[in-house]
């Protein structure tokens, strides 16, 4: 028992140089995609972040929410149409991704307040992104890029507790915007200078043999992110992540983390111990 209780402590006081670090750090936190729908995984991360909190570090959760506005699609019997990963987007779905999103939004919000946190959600009506009309080849519709962010609310809602933002803007005519929630969160990470981007997925990181979880590459420098691209190690939808994450990183955000949201507590075990679980992208 005793041996036990030792161990506990180790972990605690290995941790507490990265508390003591961190106080009062903004850490930018993409949560998304399937993860975000499976119970079990979901309220882990939302316990990792209220923990984050109560450490004296101030994260900001973008989330998004893709597979639950193809399945609310579905049941309306509209097929979604995808240009190059982009989600085509007439009126009738920008009513859609707006339900489901304010819907998750809720969702995320209430699961945090559940550990005692506070959280203060942006919806689809907060207009806390301003956005333009995302320029392509093939017309998208209401699909636009973030062009900047009401700061000075987002300032206040991170001296009370854990903004959690949706993916959705507003721009300069009043037009509202279906925005890739991996560009916001990129976005605002870089105009804030956080100390870390973390992107929550449902993969360990990136890994030399996708089959061989012991293949993973715990640490990739930004100048290092294009070899692994070439070599073909970082292929199809990690390629943009990884390569905006860099992007982040010589914009002034300290650090990148790629975490697998499906290992029990992987964001604390990522940030607070010195080996980490995933992969980390540096300067």
């Amino acid at each position: 028992m005793v041996q036990e209780a030792i161990k506990k402590a180790d972990v605690l006081i290995e941790a507490l140089p990265y508390i003591k670090k961190f106080h009062k750090k903004v850490f930018v936190i993409k949560y998304g995609g399937s993860i975000l729908s499976e119970e079990r995984v979901r309220k882990c991360v939302l316990e990792d972040i209220a923990f984050l909190r109560f450490a004296g570090i101030r994260p900001i959760i973008v989330h998004g929410g893709g597979p639950n506005i193809t399945e609310r699609l579905r049941q309306y019997k509209v097929t979604a149409k995808f240009v190059n990963g982009m989600r085509v987007t007439d009126e009738f779905t920008l009513k859609v991704v707006a339900e489901e999103l304010d819907k998750l939004n809720d969702l995320i919000s209430s699961e945090i307040a559940e550990h005692g946190v506070k959280a203060i959600g942006f919806k689809y009506k907060d207009n806390i992104l301003k956005a333009v009309k995302k320029e392509n080849e093939i017309d998208l519709g209401f699909v636009g890029d973030v062009s900047g962010f009401d700061n000075a609310a987002l300032q206040r809602s991170l001296e009370e507790g854990v903004p959690v933002v949706c993916p959705m803007g507003i721009s300069n005519e009043g037009k509202r915007f279906n925005i890739n929630a991996d560009d916001v969160a990129f976005f605002m990470a870089s105009a804030l200078k956080a100390e870390k981007l973390v992107l929550l997925t449902n993969v360990l990181g990136v890994m030399r043999n996708p089959k061989d979880e012991h293949s993973l590459i715990s640490t990739i420098t930004v100048d290092g992110v294009q070899e692994l691209i070439d070599d073909k190690i970082i292929e199809e939808g990690m390629v943009p992540k990884v390569k905006a994450a860099a992007n982040a990183i010589r914009s002034g955000v300290g650090k990148a983390h790629i975490v697998d949201a499906k290992i029990p507590h992987a964001l604390l075990l990522e940030i607070f111990t010195d080996q980490g679980v995933s992969t980390e992208i540096v300067k």
